[in-house]
């Protein structure tokens, strides 16, 4: 956990550094906003901003932006100024703290962005030879290629693998390919010197740079442009990178570790993946089970969720009942982990009683868990297939696609990245159509469910 502080508060901040340090936290000051940028440009990085509520937030914020540097923000102030904190909130941060500073809440700030709770939960036979073998090689400086459906939990296996190597105690950077634009991705990655580029205003250090001596994370990296995937492969194979507008080779030290939810063989036979660098990045691959196919972590994980929500929301943990874990085992759990994660958020925060029952588990769309599967399958699909196809007679390929797509989104709540692996397609070629569809007007459902309908961004 890396905390920038920005500012000085009269020597309170001191007392905030040694709490946060003495909870595992790489603590660096700045005096300023200008200083701060300096600091996360040149590589060193943070996970959490702690700011003087009396500097220009906002300014903080768009300058940030500005840059495409992505870090959460806590404002702090020596008194419980209300309007202060307000407008601190109202200009980019996530919370306020007074100070001085009370422990325990620095503790669960610093936990909740570090969200240090994401352990390996499993109890199941086909989960427990895959965290075996990540524990066999987590001491090695093998690439590794970690692969499984969205929401089987790859990321929290690739912090599992760092923590038992020897890189443990230097940072774990994560990149998400899929969610960078492609021309921003190659500066992401390997940095750029000042005016290397429009908006390049000076020097910053790439994800390659700021992981030194730590493991770097390829989240989703099936999806990145053939055309950098070379540099890609130049920078894993000599250990040095170029960065953009450079003239200089950098020599890095890093762990690789990559992600997909695609089949990458697939990929490189559709000339959409190198080969040379599928083989370079696995060397050894860990394959996720999708969630249905380990069924004995299903009720360790419903546990895990029950007590880890019931503690965020101060509510008292009540156990789940018979019927509730009957319809938890049952379902098929296309989300995975995160599917499930989210249903018993819900289920915590809406039952009642002494037990979560199965009245209180609801599937996304509302749906009782134990009724959304209905009792006579079969004549509902043939209904539905009856009812599609007279839907499709008169209308062109492009508007039968473009319902499809919006439909498919509306059932993913926004998640443009499961909406793409159902429907069979890259989440470039997603957001391509998604941007054609809002120019011609078409409500385009927000990322993660928000309430409006907006673009495709």
């Amino acid at each position: 956990m890396r905390l920038l502080i920005i500012g000085a508060l009269g020597g309170q901040l001191t007392t905030a550094t040694k709490l946060a340090m003495d909870k595992g936290a790489n603590v660096t000051h700045a005096d300023s906003n200008d200083q701060a940028l300096a600091v996360l440009r040149s590589g060193r990085g943070a996970d959490l901003l702690m700011v003087d509520v009396a500097l220009d937030i906002r300014d903080l914020v768009a300058r940030l932006d500005a840059e495409r540097i992505h870090v959460p923000i806590v404002a702090c102030g020596v008194t419980n100024d209300a309007r202060a904190a307000v407008n601190a909130i109202h200009a980019g941060a996530k919370e306020y703290i007074p100070l001085p500073p009370d422990p325990d809440l620095i503790a669960a700030v610093l936990a909740a962005v570090a969200d240090d709770s994401r352990d390996m939960i499993y109890c199941d036979e086909a989960m427990a030879r895959v965290v075996k073998l990540a524990q066999q090689i987590a001491g090695s400086e093998a690439s590794v290629m970690i692969t499984g459906e969205s929401g089987t939990g790859k990321e929290v296996l690739a912090r599992f693998v760092h923590s038992r190597s020897a890189r443990s105690k230097k940072p774990f950077i994560t990149v998400n390919c899929a969610a960078i634009p492609e021309n921003l991705l190659e500066s992401e990655l390997f940095g750029h010197e000042k005016g290397a580029f429009t908006g390049a205003l000076a020097r910053r250090i790439g994800k390659f740079e700021e992981a030194k001596g730590g493991t770097l994370l390829l989240d989703e990296i099936s999806e990145m442009d053939v055309r950098l995937q070379a540099k890609l492969l130049r920078a894993i194979q000599e250990r040095v990178i170029d960065r953009v507008g450079g003239n200089r080779p950098v020599p890095v030290d890093i762990r690789i570790i990559a992600t997909s939810n695609r089949n990458l063989t697939e990929a490189v036979r559709e000339g959409r993946f190198r080969e040379d660098l599928m083989f370079r990045l696995n060397v050894v691959n860990l394959k996720i089970p999708p969630l249905h196919e380990r069924p004995s972590d299903i009720g360790e994980l419903a546990e895990y969720f029950t007590k880890k929500y019931s503690r965020a929301n101060g509510l008292p943990l009540r156990p789940l009942s018979t019927e509730a874990r009957r319809a938890l085992n049952i379902n098929r759990w296309p989300g995975n982990v995160r599917e499930l994660e989210n249903t018993l958020h819900r289920a915590v925060l809406l039952s009642s009683g002494a037990e979560i029952g199965v009245d209180g588990i609801f599937s996304p769309d509302g749906a009782r868990l134990d009724q959304a599967r209905g009792t006579d399958l079969a004549a509902h699909a043939v209904m539905a297939a009856e009812q599609i196809t007279r839907n499709l007679v008169g209308r062109t390929v492009a508007e039968v696609e473009r319902d499809l797509i919006l439909e498919t989104l509306k059932h993913c709540l926004g998640n443009r990245t499961r909406a793409a692996n159902i429907l069979g397609i890259s989440i470039r070629t997603l957001r391509n159509k998604l941007n054609e569809y809002a120019a011609d007007g078409s409500p385009i459902p927000p990322p993660h469910g928000s309430s409006e309908l907006k673009g495709a961004a």
